[in-house]
Formats: structure tokens, sequence, C-alpha cells
């Protein structure tokens, strides 16, 4: 508990930088990650561009399976926020939420936090989060641990957007420098309709 509480103050630290768009590898940009002043350490295994995405396993808000492999073939965009519970990470949510219905049919938006399923569910029906899936790696912990986008001794995951593309590959991710700071959602959704749109 005393984990998640410091996690929640260190995500109400404000700040003004802007989103590190990563293209090569996940650890040369990781050690840039803040909360607040904070530099924050991982758990996991990070995954490069253009390497086969690591299936994982989250609940939905019944606590059922849900795998990344359920969704090959359409192109996913994985948008990662720490918690619900947080104002950034709600917004975030909302903006992917509102753009699902301008995006081809070929497409499948994820949020993934460490929230409760039940946590969520009542989160999406307040907010009217209706038109992406919104899933938990708290019961398995599988994502952060598959992509190394879990924060040690905080025990939720830092802000970052990724995209598979319909052959399974992790062709585009973004961490966000400081946990506080929104993505940027301009590069990402131009990334996805682009990847979306290829023949193969």
């Amino acid at each position: 508990m005393k984990k998640n509480l410091l996690a929640l103050m260190l995500l109400a630290t404000a700040s003004s930088v802007s989103a590190v768009d990563l293209t090569s590898s996940l650890p040369v940009h990781r050690s840039e990650v803040k909360a607040g002043d904070r530099v924050l350490e991982f758990q996991g295994t990070p995954v490069s561009i253009n390497a086969l995405a690591p299936d994982f396993k989250v609940a939905d808000a019944s606590f059922k399976p849900v795998k990344l492999s359920d969704f090959l073939g359409k192109t996913v965009l994985i948008s990662v926020v720490p918690s619900l519970d947080t104002g950034v990470c709600s917004i975030q949510t909302k903006k992917f939420n509102e753009q699902v219905t301008s995006l081809p049919e070929n497409v499948v938006l994820l949020t993934i936090s460490t929230d409760l399923p039940f946590a969520q569910k009542r989160f999406c029906q307040k907010e009217q989060v209706d038109k992406l899936l919104v899933l938990s790696d708290a019961v398995w912990g599988d994502f952060g641990s598959n992509y190394g986008l879990r924060i040690k001794d905080m025990g939720i995951l830092t802000r970052a957007v990724l995209i598979v593309d319909r052959t399974g590959k992790l062709v585009y991710q973004q961490l966000v420098p400081v946990l506080s700071q929104e993505p940027d959602y301009t590069t990402a959704l131009g990334m996805l309709k682009q990847t979306a749109a290829k023949k193969s």
C-alpha cells in the first residue's frame, strides 16, 4: 500500500517535458524516465522495435483472460497508463477512446494499467469509456514483465504507447519521460494509421 501511495504522489507531480519517440530499443531510453525528479528503474524484459511482440495475458472487467494473440491479423495500439485514478491517465484513456470511431476496422485499441478489473469497470462506466478495451495487468503481471515496463518498487506500469502490426511485430513504442506527462498522441495515431494501411 505504501508503494502504491508513493506512486500516486509521484504521478501528481507536473512537468512540461515532451514525449520520447523510441525508434530503437527500449533500454537505451529507459534511463530518461522520471517521476518528479526521481529516475525510475524497471523490471522485466524490454522489446526492440521490429521484434516479435511477446504474447501476454491480462484481465478484462470480468477477470477473464485477454491475450495479445487474440488480435493477430489486426493492428493493435496499446495505451499504457500507471493508474486510472490519476488525472493524466484518465485524460489519456478518454482521448484514445474518442479516436476509435475514426480508425479503420482492422485496428484495436487497448488500455492497460495495474488497476484491478472492478476499479477499471467503475472508471469506464463513470467516464463513458466504451469504445476501447480497458484491461488489467494486476492479476498475472504478464504485460509489464514481458515488455520491461513495470516500475521497480512502485508496482505500477510506466506511461507508454505501443503499436503491434497485423503480423505481430512491435513497430512503435513511445515512453513518456516524465510519468505525469501526456504522450504524443499525434505521432502515435499517425503511426497507427500508417501501419494499419500497409498491405503486408
